[in-house]
């Protein structure tokens, strides 16, 4: 008993000396290096209780907010067009009446595949919207400014690529919210669209927590050419130029070589018919 007195005596005192010289919790890792220790205003409350709301305002620096400076020395968030008046919550398709379609991809894979399929799309004048899966960034980390900086854009499509549908709403919000933390963190916005993980259509579950992670937007589509299967290049072109037209919304893979095989005689031909390939925020705008 008496060795247990001694040191809660020699804690007390460690802690009030730490406290009288404004050092307790000083130097702790990235804290430190930002001021850590000075008192913070308090959170102002933030619409549906969602940081980073695409499109919404938000003081500078904090979560998703797209295009503000930001205090720290992280990455600028790219600048999207504003979508259209009416532009639904989930959007399954464009305009018909523009010749404009989006190819959209799940973003996982073979880096190499990923870029080769890149670099197809720009040699074409092609804007691609990726929709990454979280665990994806945290082994490819360069892949997400490597996909901005060929001017696609880039979305959330959950951490770990599960059955969203089926789970519980805070099981749901955990995988939102960790592929927008990776976003942001990498590219300094959470991005404007979030695609369910195994489904087509967002549950209304699903739309409440993507809501709540601060996506205002889904992203569905339209044709699906089942390129995942791998049934090969000609099978994936076939597919994709036998259905679509205008507004069409495409969802593809990264990670196939089929599909990197495809892509520039599915891009020759979109603009062979005066089809061009823009991202979903231009398709939208």
């Amino acid at each position: 008993m008496s060795v247990d007195r001694r040191r809660i005596l020699r804690t007390t005192a460690q802690l009030a000396t730490l406290t009288a010289a404004g050092g307790l919790l000083a130097g702790c890792g990235e804290e430190a290096a930002t001021g850590a220790g000075r008192p913070r205003p308090a959170a102002s409350p933030s619409p549906a209780g969602s940081p980073g709301q695409a499109g919404s305002p938000s003081p500078a620096g904090s979560p998703g907010a797209e295009g503000s400076p930001s205090a720290s020395a992280g990455p600028t968030a790219p600048v999207l067009p504003a979508l259209a008046a009416g532009t639904p919550e989930e959007v399954v398709s464009g305009p018909r009446d523009r010749q404009q379609v989006a190819l959209t991809f799940h973003g996982q894979g073979d880096p190499k595949l990923a870029t080769a399929l890149l670099e197809a799309a720009e040699q074409h004048g092609a804007r691609l919207t990726v929709l990454a899966v979280g665990s994806w960034l945290d082994q490819q980390p360069q892949m997400a400014q490597r996909i901005l900086a060929g001017g696609h854009e880039l979305g959330n499509h959950t951490q770990n690529h599960l059955d969203i549908s089926s789970m519980s709403p805070d099981q749901a919000f955990a995988e939102i919210s960790a592929c927008a933390d990776r976003l942001k963190r990498l590219t300094g916005s959470i991005g404007r669209w979030f695609r369910p993980s195994e489904s087509q259509y967002a549950t209304t579950q699903v739309k409440e927590q993507a809501r709540r992670a601060g996506y205002e937007h889904l992203l569905s589509f339209d044709l699906d050419p089942r390129d995942y299967q791998d049934p090969g290049a000609d099978v994936v072109q076939r597919r994709i130029l036998g259905a679509v037209k205008p507004g069409s919304i495409v969802a593809l893979h990264m990670g196939h070589q089929g599909t990197v095989d495809a892509l520039p005689a599915v891009l020759t031909a979109l603009q062979q018919r005066g089809l061009s390939a823009v991202t979903a925020s231009q398709l939208c705008s």
